[in-house]
């Protein structure tokens, strides 16, 4: 199967009306297969574990990539040197060493960044006015995050959409006089960016008397940890400022969860109740596993996420995360990292990968 084939197989797959479970497992053995044929250390780990394009059946039997290991080795089926973007991990963990996720180009990302978000987070609306908290493109152009908002303004945003993080740090002139507008003008307004951004903004509004009442139908979405950027805070809390800080209820208050080694993003339906329920669209499923074992868990269990992102064609698709989680009705619910016996179980995933990956 050729690049262009798998991209068009899929871009028609997200833009379908849902899939049920046979048509997702279909579409998630062609992606294996594709990967299976072009991404050499891939295939060896599936070669290693008795796996192959031939053999495996169900999604669910595709060996999982510990995400780790992006920090190791190239996981591309397009020469690297082709790739139209190349995004990278925030380097948090594992020293400081960056993994590297290629794309040979970005249509399946954004497509699968766009349809799930217009469904989750516009409510409806085709515009709102955006504010970004969070530096652009041009000032990190490996950032998944940074590209994921971009889109968002360009796609969702009014003309007066703006960013408000520069080289000099955050605008607080411009978001002060965005707040003002909605306020008296009564139009709804939507700020987007890094949980720790938020916290920052928080601080800066409550050591400047600062807050706001934001009109019906803002929302607030943030996405991922602290991440060491700023002081830690406990999610219930951090939710409950928010709302506070600028007049928006808990349930307008979004939560994205993505990952640089995945191109599809998950949200919740606000954050009344902590930790509230994650779920994707139709070309994601997720599992939760023992790490020792690899055996799924069932409902209500603790173990450790795994993905298969049919969208995250030219790396792997089916990752092993280092995050905890529980599957619920609807979803699962996020804990945060692993620890313990599963942390042990994802380090040894990783090790197990790269041996078999370097043949």
């Amino acid at each position: 199967m050729t690049e262009a084939q798998i991209i068009d197989e899929l871009l028609a797959f997200i833009a379908r009306d849902g899939a049920d479970d046979e048509a997702f497992n279909a579409m998630a053995l062609r992606v294996f297969g594709y990967q299976f044929e072009h991404n050499a250390p891939y295939r060896r780990f599936c070669q290693q574990r008795g796996r192959t394009a031939r053999t495996v059946k169900n999604w669910r039997d595709i060996p999982a990539l510990p995400i780790n290991a992006y920090k190791d080795l190239t996981l591309s089926c397009c020469a690297p040197e082709d790739a139209a973007a190349v995004f990278m991990t925030s380097g948090t963990t594992k020293g400081g060493l960056r993994g590297k996720c290629h794309h040979p180009d970005l249509r399946v990302y954004d497509a699968s960044m766009m349809t799930h978000f217009r469904e989750r987070f516009m409510a409806g609306r085709d515009k709102t006015r955006i504010g970004i908290l969070f530096p652009d493109e041009s000032m990190m152009p490996n950032s998944s995050l940074a590209h994921y908002l971009a889109l968002a303004k360009r796609e969702f945003g009014t003309a007066d959409s703006h960013g408000l993080i520069g080289p000099d740090g955050l605008d607080t002139d411009t978001l002060y006089a965005a707040l003002d507008h909605a306020e008296t003008s009564g139009e709804p307004y939507a700020l987007l960016g890094a949980t720790y951004s938020f916290v920052h903004l928080m601080d800066e509004m409550r050591d400047t008397g600062r807050s706001a009442k934001l009109p019906a139908g803002s929302r607030i979405l943030d996405t991922g940890g602290f991440k060491g950027q700023s002081r830690e805070l406990d999610m219930d809390d951090f939710f409950a400022q928010l709302s506070a800080a600028f007049g928006v209820p808990r349930r307008d208050c979004i939560n994205m969860y993505g990952m640089t080694e995945l191109s599809t993003q998950f949200y919740d339906n606000g954050n009344v109740v902590v930790p509230s329920v994650k779920s994707g669209p139709h070309w994601i499923r997720s599992r939760i596993i023992n790490p020792l074992t690899g055996a799924e868990l069932p409902r209500g269990d603790t173990g450790v996420i795994v993905h298969c992102d049919l969208a995250h064609f030219n790396c792997v698709s089916t990752i092993l995360t280092e995050d905890a989680g529980i599957a619920v009705d609807g979803g699962f619910l996020l804990l945060g990292r692993v620890q313990g016996a599963e942390a042990k179980g994802c380090s040894m995933a990783v090790d197990a990968f790269l041996e078999a990956a370097r043949g």
